[in-house]
């Protein structure tokens, strides 16, 4: 399965090769992860569940691609 990394995040930018960059996917995940991060107590699982135990590090990078990949697919209704 192909991901869609919607491009460049920066796609002014100039950059070639192996340095080309970050994907707007991996930027909207950073940004999702921030806010995890920044208050992880208001995070539930896609399900609605939330549960006893804390989130780990794999569980917030997972919910960060997650809606990463959400951002992308609502961008592409535009």
């Amino acid at each position: 399965m192909t991901t869609n990394t919607g491009g460049p995040a920066f796609p002014g930018a100039t950059y070639d090769g192996p340095f080309a960059g970050m994907s707007l996917r991996d930027f909207f995940a950073a940004k999702a992860m921030q806010g995890i991060y920044a208050c992880p107590d208001h995070v539930t699982e896609p399900d609605g569940s939330d549960g006893p135990d804390p989130l780990t590090d794999s569980d917030i990078a997972r919910l960060a691609y997650q809606m990463a990949d959400a951002m992308l697919k609502e961008r592409e209704q535009k």
